[in-house]
């Protein structure tokens, strides 16, 4: 295929490079003459190991050539992938000038080509900014309209400086971001070679995905050196520590924990918590990733409570009053905060939870059941058809066998379903049916 690449920094000389290698004709596109002058002598514009070999090798097979000429780049090739910098503004939003800038140029670029072409966005963006802002200007400069006349897709990159051509043929999987369905089949092609999963998503999607794994890199790097500080305050070897916690790839590094829905709970992860936050100030370090678990926990039971007095309905029903489902354990339970924060806002309530209703008459929880939450032990009701002839609200607490086809059965449009489990991935169950964050 052949491809203009537009913004020839870090990423895009990678991109440039790389993409020549796989037997694509590549036309990079910069307005600084002394990277364009750098990669015309076979030289890598950045510091990169390998990185010259290839820029080297592409233009010596005439796969590689560049120019300033944004009209020249676009109408000798099929596709132009936008690469340029997106830095950070002092309030903390993103300097989208560049990349603006090349929207517009690259628009007036499509107005005079008289075939399609697809414009492929890997500069980091927030998302809806493609939709809401780029595709427009693509829009206003061409007299085109996206769809019809060209296509525009997203396509975040994952490169990191040092390991980028590495990266580049073994990513974790490659996005696209596309707004009609034949799009993805040619960006498809672009990576064929490349040995990784390749997912379809929308825009908006493939946005967020950039900006979300950014983030939790931070946020693992920041947990991590936390962790770091309180092992060497303790004589603890941080890394022997963490690299035992990294053998454990069933819990600790895995999806199992990484789905949106309502707060944790149990006799665990908030008894530790407290205690290593304890510890922490005993020692005199301040921990800020760590302090804010439990803060940022307690506002996700603050957000399940608005969903429901926002409905402006006065009777409500819990499914489910375990931390989890598969148990019946209401030590620290976040439904059992619910339930209570409701009462107190004197909403009609009745909770169903079949776990909870044996640990009623035996069990571990018995004690605590009679002791510490008697009177939501009064509010329970022995079947699902009794709570949902109560219900003007119903809000589904955990993943229960049985809960999903009981809103199925029993639920019906008058309704509203509250779901801080997603017990269905249709979130179009019916008008009435909110996800917690989804």
């Amino acid at each position: 295929m052949r491809i203009s690449i537009f913004g020839l920094g870090y990423v895009g000389a990678v991109t440039t490079a790389c993409f020549a290698r796989e037997g694509h004709e590549v036309v990079g596109v910069d307005i600084d003459e002394s990277k364009l002058d750098l990669i015309r002598s076979g030289r890598s514009p950045i510091v990169e190991e390998g990185l010259s070999e290839l820029i080297a090798e592409g233009v010596r097979e005439d796969r590689i050539r560049v120019t300033r000429n944004s009209l020249d780049a676009v109408q000798q090739t099929e596709a132009s992938l936008i690469c340029v910098g997106t830095p950070s503004r002092r309030n903390g939003s993103l300097d989208l000038s560049i990349v603006t800038q090349v929207a517009a140029h690259l628009g007036s670029a499509l107005k005079e080509k008289n075939s399609g072409h697809l414009v492929i966005f890997r500069s980091t963006v927030l998302p809806g900014t493609v939709n809401q802002t780029l595709i427009p200007m693509l829009e206003e400069h061409s007299g085109k309209q996206e769809g019809r006349d060209f296509h525009v897709c997203f396509n975040p990159e994952f490169l990191r400086e040092g390991s980028s051509i590495k990266d580049f043929y073994n990513p974790p999987f490659t996005v696209a971001g596309v707004r009609q369905d034949g799009v993805a089949s040619i960006l498809r092609s672009l990576y064929e070679r490349v040995q990784a999963p390749f997912l379809t998503t929308t825009v908006e999607a493939a946005e967020m995905i950039k900006c979300t794994c950014n983030t939790f890199h931070a946020l693992k790097i920041a947990f991590a050196n936390e962790i770091g500080n309180l092992c060497k305050a303790l004589q603890i070897d941080s890394h022997e520590v963490m690299g035992i916690f990294c053998q454990d790839t069933k819990l600790n590094l895995a999806p199992v924990y990484l789905k949106p829905g309502f707060a944790f709970g149990g006799s665990c992860l908030p008894k530790d918590l407290r205690a290593i936050e304890f510890q922490s100030r005993n020692l005199a370090l301040d921990l800020p990733v760590i302090r804010s678990i439990l803060p940022s926990n307690a506002l996700q039971i603050e957000r399940a409570i608005e969903m429901v007095l926002d409905t402006g309905k006065r009777r409500v029903s819990l499914m489910g009053l375990s931390f989890k489902p598969g148990t019946d354990d209401l030590r620290e339970s976040p439904l059992v905060v619910l339930a209570e924060r409701l009462l107190g806002k004197g909403l009609k309530l009745k909770i169903f939870d079949d776990h909870v209703s044996l640990a009623r008459l035996v069990g571990s929880n018995k004690r605590y059941i009679e002791h510490e939450i008697p009177h939501l032990s009064r509010l329970m009701v022995e079947s699902l058809k009794e709570l949902f002839n109560h219900a003007e609200v119903i809000i589904v607490g955990n993943k229960t066998s049985g809960f999903a086809a009981a809103v199925r059965e029993l639920g019906t449009a008058q309704h509203i379903v509250i779901d801080l489990a997603r017990i269905t991935d249709n979130p179009s169950l019916h008008d009435n049916y909110h996800g917690i964050c989804w």
